[in-house]
């Protein structure tokens, strides 16, 4: 046995470290619990009224409704592309979609293939990932088919979900006759609905998270992208409440409360599992709803495709207890990649990332006399192949109350005041053709900082 004599004064030091070692530590405990928790859930194709929130009286989401109602309603949010890839890309990148080279959809044949992730890009994943999150995806990548794009070599830890872009059957989970369903690098051929699968894996890895370390989880939905094809409960459900209703409407009301019930469950998980409290909840859509599935885009003209509001203008709301006050409404303008910048915020972490285009949003979540600038420009792109785009590229830009857009390659530019004008119907290009040249200007910079960027391999 060692004797170790300590006086008085030493008595006192070493009272004085440990008491400086305990507080520290408490402050390490209490920074690890403040970092949030994040579920990013991003479905796909969801009409900007396909949510009972803004008062749709044949569908019923009540589970998107409770994020809205626990937090802060975006009323103007934007979907940087009017299809799904780039506005993932921008989504996750917080950069113009064309800039990280995704100008256009990501897909099987190369021939029909319309970008390529740059390797160089930074996604939110990476970033959270080296500030010590968890992070995973759950569901639809659509961001690359093969390496260096798959989404454990661009800072997911884990993976479970779909590949590729469409699925052809939501219960045979194939495209082209091709399985995309993956578990990190392995191919898995799971039986069930893909949204109930998706739902579940959600579930499961919420479940497998504790309170010392945080996690980023991006939960994105293939539904209620075509095919439509919702269980035959609900969609007899739909039928016994809405009477006469169109078949069409009737199958996509079904698909999205289906996808709502599990977006519910998930909910559900993090309260169960305690993490709840400390989480932050954000949910949007990838671009605006599919007209041919009977997509109910609000009053806005056009949709999934075209660069009018209805393709562009998506449900979006954000929930945090204790930091976001309940029931709020934003009108100001926001779009996909804005939610990068914003999250890593709310997170503390920096991101200082050269080139970032998104312009955060976090003091608007916390701060309501937060002010915003009401004439910043926000661009909007789109590459397609085929006959009737021929690879080219539609655009809009908006600066203020203007809009300047061209829908189809092959068609003439058209310019709307949407403070006067917001469903686009009074097309004012040669009464004002000097605010066309103004704007003209800062879409043809636009465009060719796209060219820049190689969006082939």
């Amino acid at each position: 046995m060692i004797n170790l004599r300590i006086g008085k004064g030493d008595k006192m030091i070493l009272f004085k470290l440990f008491s400086f070692l305990f507080v520290l530590s408490g402050m390490n405990v209490l920074y690890s619990q403040a970092r949030p928790n994040i579920l990013l859930i991003c479905t796909d194709d969801q009409g900007y009224h396909d949510v009972s929130y803004y008062g749709t009286k044949d569908l019923r989401t009540p589970n998107i409704d409770s994020i809205i109602y626990n937090g802060i309603r975006f009323d103007n949010f934007y979907a940087n592309s009017s299809v799904c890839s780039p506005t993932r890309a921008a989504l996750l990148t917080g950069r113009y979609q064309g800039n990280v080279g995704v100008p256009g959809v990501i897909r099987t044949s190369e021939d029909d293939n319309w970008g390529y992730l740059s390797p160089k890009a930074t996604l939110l994943s990476q970033r959270l990932k080296d500030e010590g999150y968890n992070t995973a995806i759950v569901g639809k990548w659509h961001l690359g088919l093969e390496s260096p794009n798959l989404p454990n070599e661009r800072g997911f830890d884990y993976f479970k979900g779909w590949l590729g872009d469409m699925m052809d059957d939501y219960w045979k989970h194939r495209r082209h006759g091709i399985n995309y369903m993956y578990e990190n690098n392995n191919v898995i051929d799971p039986k069930g609905h893909a949204t109930e699968l998706f739902t579940d894996w959600a579930i499961d890895y919420i479940g497998r998270q504790n309170k010392k370390k945080p996690f980023f989880l991006y939960l994105a939905y293939n539904a209620p992208h075509f095919p439509v094809q919702p269980p035959d409960s609900w969609l007899n459900r739909v039928y016994e409440r809405e009477g006469n209703i169109d078949n069409a409407r009737a199958k996509l009301v079904a698909f999205i409360e289906h996808m709502d019930h599990g977006i519910g469950k998930v909910i559900e998980s993090l309260k169960t599992n305690e993490l709840f409290s400390n989480t932050i909840i954000v949910f949007t859509s990838d671009n605006g709803g599919h007209l041919p599935s009977k997509a109910n885009n609000g009053p806005l003209r056009g949709g999934k495709q075209s660069m009018y509001e209805g393709g562009l203008k998506v449900p979006t709301g954000i929930s945090w207890k204790g930091k976001i006050r309940s029931g709020r409404v934003s009108r100001t303008n926001h779009m996909s990649m804005d939610l990068f910048p914003t999250i890593l915020r709310a997170a503390g972490v920096t991101y200082d990332i050269e080139g970032i285009e998104g312009v955060g949003f976090f003091e608007e979540l916390i701060n309501e006399e937060y002010k915003v600038d009401r004439n910043r420009e926000f661009y909007f792109s789109r590459r397609e192949g085929g006959t009737s785009y021929g690879g080219q590229t539609i655009v809009a830009i908006r600066k203020g109350d203007w809009k300047l857009l061209q829908n189809n390659p092959f068609q003439s530019y058209e310019l709307y005041n949407l403070a006067n004008d917001p469903l686009e119907s009074n097309n004012v290009i040669e009464t004002e053709f000097e605010k066309f040249k103004e704007l003209n200007i800062l879409l043809m910079k636009n465009i060719q900082l796209e060219g820049q960027v190689p969006w082939q391999k």
